[in-house]
């Protein structure tokens, strides 16, 4: 008797986990595009940064689990398209300049860049506010932004200025650079995690960089290591690591 061969075909929620390959190629692009979108939209730092946490470090890659759990039967995971993903992205800063804007973004506003950038689709206002509702559900309706590595940036570039006059030399502008290029640097993006030693690391490589080498007569890393009471030799690893990958041309 011989072997019947049976074919197993995948279910519905392994179809739709097969749709959405979560790539860094992929998770550049949507880097790249909120980047690019925040300065067409001429964001506040917070609000640029509260969305790239809110896009990158949680909700792209939480998108797997929740797709291959089947929590939703939305046409916008069926598949996940690129021109998908960049609608939420312009979600993520639509949420962000909610929570940090007097006078957030306007859905109106967000359309009219959507159909200016995004040529694969177009999107109604419905889809923006379907759209949010989903980025919502996969981040579990926990949006708060208050431990994101920016805003602890600036509390120690606050502080260094108050207890040492060199301070006024860390280029604020070349700190947002090294974030920005730390995002899109897929060797770097897992530092997110430790948002506290992303900020004293990226505090310490901007001195380094910005301030004149005369002008180094100030302990940085101790100083570092005493007010946010993290390893000194974690931030020197991560040091070396965001110098290596992000100062250093490849």
């Amino acid at each position: 008797m011989g072997i019947s061969h049976v074919s197993i075909s995948p279910s519905s929620s392994e179809q739709k986990l097969l749709s959405f390959e979560p790539s860094s190629s992929r998770r550049l692009r949507m880097v790249e595009f909120l980047i690019q979108s925040a300065q067409e939209l001429e964001l506040a730092p917070i609000v640029k940064y509260s969305a790239l946490s809110l896009f990158a470090d949680r909700f792209f890659p939480s998108l797997p689990r929740f797709i291959g759990d089947g929590d939703s039967e939305n046409w916008l995971f069926q598949p996940l398209r690129e021109s998908n993903l960049q609608l939420f992205v312009l979600i993520s800063t639509w949420i962000s300049s909610k929570i940090h804007d007097s006078c957030p973004l306007s859905v109106r506003c967000l359309k009219s860049l959507a159909d200016k950038v995004i040529k694969e689709q177009h999107f109604t206002t419905r889809d923006f506010v379907d759209a949010e509702v989903l980025f919502m559900q996969v981040l579990n309706f926990e949006i708060g932004t208050a431990n994101i590595a920016f805003l602890l940036l600036e509390q120690l570039l606050i502080q260094i200025k108050i207890v040492a006059r060199v301070g006024e030399l860390i280029n604020f502008e070349a700190c947002m650079e090294i974030m920005d290029l730390l995002y899109e640097k897929e060797e770097t993006s897992c530092l997110y995690s430790h948002p506290l030693y992303v900020a004293a690391s990226i505090l310490v490589v901007s001195y380094v960089i910005t301030v004149p080498k005369q002008r180094w007569e100030f302990p940085v890393l101790p100083w570092v290591k005493f007010v946010t009471s993290c390893k000194e030799e974690d931030i020197t690893k991560m040091v070396r690591e965001i110098l290596k990958h992000v100062i250093e041309p490849s």
